[in-house]
């Protein structure tokens, strides 16, 4: 579904992305883990054309959306949830998934929202709440519904643990399985939380200052000598 090769990209004269090559399969969950600056996130953005890459290609189902403007790539069913939620605080949870369906078909908005309610029970609870006064667990929940909303086939998680509590981030984690599992959803996955991600994938790259240095499925490289040295015993 997804195949990006020799992708590299820059921020000025500063080069954060040095000839990546990586391969998202349709109906998998693949998980990218890496320290801090490492260029992950850097990756997903590229992924959206914000930064476009400078070099190579993003091929995604047999296109190549490299130059393509961002509201293109998302129309052609890739949506990103960022690091850090980015939900509209000021809106209610409701026009919060009102936004994210803007590129669906009219006609699926019921059914979609019902669906997203069933995942997440407490976004109906909370439907008529501002997003901003949501907890982080919930805001993930909301970025997450929002992203489904507008029926994409690949979904790109950043960080989705990134600050919550130990309980909300093992929810987090079913949910993404259950949304691979059950509807199909082909999901690429940054995480620090390098345990859960590599015992979610069905496959995993380990990223190094902007280079892919490991590859392989999720549970060899949960025994793999050094991501266990470097991602799992402390390391960092």
């Amino acid at each position: 579904m997804l195949k990006i090769n020799s992708v590299r990209t820059f921020y000025g004269a500063i080069e954060a992305l040095k000839g990546i090559d990586l391969e998202v399969a349709e109906g998998e969950i693949v998980t990218l883990i890496g320290a801090n600056g490492a260029g992950k996130s850097t990756l997903l953005m590229t992924i959206c054309g914000n930064p476009q890459a400078r070099y190579g290609h993003v091929v995604f189902e047999g296109e190549d959306i490299a130059r393509l403007p961002t509201a293109s790539i998302i129309r052609r069913g890739i949506a990103q949830v960022p690091e850090g939620r980015r939900i509209f605080p000021r809106m209610t949870v409701l026009e919060n998934l009102q936004l994210g369906a803007l590129i669906a078909p009219p006609t699926c908005f019921k059914d979609d929202m019902e669906r997203v309610f069933t995942l997440f029970p407490r976004l109906k609870e909370r439907a008529d709440q501002r997003g901003g006064t949501l907890s982080g667990g919930e805001q993930q929940m909301l970025a997450i519904g929002r992203a489904l909303m507008s029926r994409p086939r690949l979904l790109l998680l950043d960080e989705p643990s990134l600050g919550l509590a130990p309980l909300v981030v093992k929810q987090i984690f079913e949910i993404i399985r259950d949304i691979n599992r059950e509807q199909g959803m082909t999901v690429f996955l940054v995480e620090q939380n390098a345990h859960r991600a590599l015992r979610l994938a069905h496959r995993a790259y380990v990223m190094v200052n902007g280079l892919i240095t490991l590859s392989g499925t999720g549970a060899a490289l949960l025994v793999n000598p050094e991501v266990r040295a470097a991602y799992l015993e402390g390391g960092h």
